[in-house]
């Protein structure tokens, strides 16, 4: 009985500690949220051009299939810190130094991650109740039916993820921004990945099973059946059919429980991995200690005197109290592309030459958006630097912090887009594409100043490489127009959205600098 009361005590601590947070109720909030986006229509499922009735079966499995699939990205990144924070409380360094194993440690850890992943799931599926009374169209409550899909398609999935999280934060290189980006592109390939094979071995969410139980219920060919689960502006479609729910027979529960096996997988690699906490894991003999010998006393010595030296300090003088900029601003450049190794650069170069040389327009429109995405952990380091490094209080002491540092860091950000990006602008010279070099301008300042502002205001990287990887991917790498803050796409170049972009500039460097001041005076 001593694993189950080590874990269960680890995990209730934990869950107990994170239930404190604000973070825990925008994590309840963001399930809200998507209840509220499937109520209004603007998560949809439907089979070729229709949708079931708003019954149990169809609201639950509606809001159990946004639970396995959007949410598993967005609770990644809620629970992906429990590990960092009793390295940075100083509890994991207690934790150390007594008996409690690794792979209990572990284990703790992904049972309270499951149990705040198992929260959002919970609010999830009572909304479900809500927008079925809400819909009108039936109004019996079948609670089996409506509670199934989020127990086998669901709590798969989010025990999958907890279990990721885990590994993430016991891996060097992936605890930090760096894994951020690499799980959103991890769970961009999970979930594509069975919709290209077809397999439900390896479907996360539970799509394919959700696909075949529908298209049979609305008398679909097969082969012929469009299938769709999509977030966005869709018209609800007014034919509809009656489909009571899945019948959940021994090969579905089997294929849904085999994601156990990979999810305990994950875990023991993390209790492997796990370094215990330990600051200096590779061990180095120690130099001998010179001998020792008796103290003798020096001619230095007889000389020590306690008497106190007065010391006068030389005023400052009136060129002293200017700062130079110029100086500043190399410091932050140089700062900011510190430890960035000799392939780095190489890859950077790559990417330049491409935005440069490519003929094809949509072709240089990609090689940008890889140019701008190579930097991300660079720009998310904007704002957070101080106090990440505990030099918040010397710099924030210096003369004039706010008009000098800030507009430095932003503009050493502003300075590595335009580096990184030069080869499109390059392109566009010769054809004296005018309204394409706007655009490219307006994002060489629309990064930095996003990562400045939150950076500032969140004092962590976390928000930018998330946010900045979710809208890189869906506005220009799918060149939606409202989205493509790049305006790298041919069709959006020449749009509107670019001074939308511009505005946005503005209001978020004059938000970086009201936090900067609220850090000031806090």
């Amino acid at each position: 009985m001593k694993l189950p009361r080590t874990v269960f005590a680890l995990a209730w601590a934990d869950l107990l500690e994170r239930v404190r947070r604000y973070s825990f109720l925008i994590t309840l909030a963001v399930a809200v949220y998507c209840g509220y986006l499937c109520s209004v229509g603007r998560i949809s499922l439907t089979v070729n051009h229709m949708r079931g009735v708003d019954n149990s079966a169809w609201v639950g499995t509606l809001l159990a299939l946004v639970g396995s699939t959007f949410l598993t990205l967005a609770g990644f990144y809620f629970v992906k810190n429990t590990v960092q924070r009793d390295q940075e409380t100083g509890v994991g360094q207690i934790l150390a130094a007594t008996p409690i194993s690794k792979i209990f440690y572990i284990l703790g850890k992904f049972v309270s991650n499951l149990a705040v992943l198992s929260l959002m799931i919970l609010v999830l599926a009572f909304s479900a109740i809500v927008i079925q009374l809400l819909g009108g169209e039936d109004n019996q409550i079948r609670l089996w039916t409506l509670f199934s899909p989020f127990l086998f398609l669901t709590l798969p999935a989010i025990a999958l993820v907890a279990a990721l999280a885990v590994l993430f934060e016991t891996i060097p290189f992936l605890r930090s921004g760096f894994g951020n980006v690499v799980y959103f592109f991890l769970w961009i390939a999970i979930l594509s990945i069975p919709a290209a094979t077809g397999h439900q071995a390896i479907d996360l969410g539970g799509i394919s099973i959700v696909e075949q139980s529908t298209s049979a219920a609305a008398h679909v060919p097969d082969g012929e059946s469009s299938f769709e689960f999509a977030a966005g502006r869709i018209e609800k479609p007014a034919d509809t059919f009656r489909w009571d729910g899945i019948v959940w027979s021994e090969e579905i529960l089997l294929t849904r429980l085999a994601l156990l096996g990979p999810t305990f997988l994950l875990v023991l690699l993390a209790s492997l991995s796990f370094n215990r906490f330990d600051s200096s894991p590779v061990y180095r003999r120690a130099a001998p200690a010179p001998p020792s010998r008796p103290y003798a006393s020096t001619a230095a010595d007889a000389n020590f005197s306690t008497t106190p030296v007065q010391v006068t300090l030389c005023p400052l003088t009136s060129t002293a109290r200017h700062g130079r900029f110029g100086t500043m601003l190399s410091a932050e450049l140089r700062l900011m592309l510190k430890g960035q190794r000799w392939w780095w650069y190489v890859i950077a170069a790559g990417f330049f030459l491409a935005s440069a040389c490519i003929p094809n327009a949509e072709g240089r429109g990609i090689a940008l958006a890889c140019a701008w995405i190579w930097p991300v952990l660079l720009w998310s380091s904007m704002g957070i630097r101080e106090c990440r490094y505990r030099t918040d209080q010397i710099l924030f002491s210096a003369p004039h912090p706010i008009r000098r540092q800030l507009p430095a860091v932003w503009l050493s950000g502003v300075l590595l887009a335009l580096l990184t990006g030069s080869g499109f602008a390059l392109r566009l010279l010769p054809g004296r594409n005018l309204s394409g070099l706007l655009a490219w301008g307006i994002a060489t300042l629309f990064i930095p100043s996003f990562a400045l502002v939150l950076g500032v205001w969140s004092g962590t990287g976390k928000p930018f490489e998330i946010l900045y990887t979710l809208l890189w991917y869906v506005g220009p790498m799918h060149a939606l127009p409202a989205f493509d803050f790049m305006s790298s796409a041919p069709a959006t170049a020449a749009t509107r959205y670019p001074f939308l972009y511009l505005a946005l500039s503005a209001v978020f460097f004059v938000l970086a600098l009201a936090g900067r001041k609220r850090q000031l005076l806090a």
